[in-house]
């Protein structure tokens, strides 16, 4: 089974993902970065050039790729779910495990992260903080319902956070 890292921009699915997969010796997939590799331009590009809509559009197309992979630890964007049909092709192939954390938090990092605004466009036209709001409002639903786990982000370090998932891992029939 794969494992598919959920949350907000700024939880950390990167990060912990590439330390889990270290952890469990398997392979990373960033689908953000299946998307920039599919289509040659950043996010931030493809939001200006198509809009919200053709990225998850080519987003839908990175879903279908990576669902055919086995046993890598994957970090979805944190709109994949949004759409119903990412959830159902990848629910068959993995667990999900939500990253959870404040907006206040996600904040923090994004704001300190120089590639984010460099590399990902607001997504309301409030931006910042209140945008991480009222986006993770919307969200955090979604991902309590699709969650096999949840990890709370806020006091532990990626290393951490990536221990706890794997020791969940291994100790549940996540495996199968």
């Amino acid at each position: 089974m794969n494992i598919f890292l959920i949350g907000c921009r700024g939880s950390g699915k990167t990060t912990v993902g590439r330390m889990l997969a270290r952890r469990l010796g398997r392979e990373f997939v960033d689908l953000d970065e299946t998307v920039i590799e599919m289509t040659g331009r950043s996010i931030k590009q493809i939001f200006a050039e198509e809009g919200e809509e053709g990225f998850r559009r080519r987003e839908r197309e990175a879903v279908q790729k990576v669902r055919r992979l086995k046993e890598h630890i994957i970090a979805l964007g944190g709109g994949t779910l949004t759409m119903r049909e990412n959830h159902s092709s990848l629910r068959r192939t993995g667990r999900f495990v939500w990253l959870r954390t404040p907006a206040a938090v996600a904040w923090s990092r994004v704001a300190r992260d120089p590639q984010t605004s460099a590399n990902r466009p607001d997504l309301t036209p409030v931006g910042g903080l209140a945008e991480l709001e009222a986006v993770l409002a919307e969200r955090e639903p979604q991902f309590e319902d699709v969650a096999h786990h949840i990890v709370d982000t806020v006091s532990d370090t990626p290393e951490e956070i990536a221990e706890a998932i794997e020791l969940w891992f291994v100790a549940s029939d996540a495996r199968r």
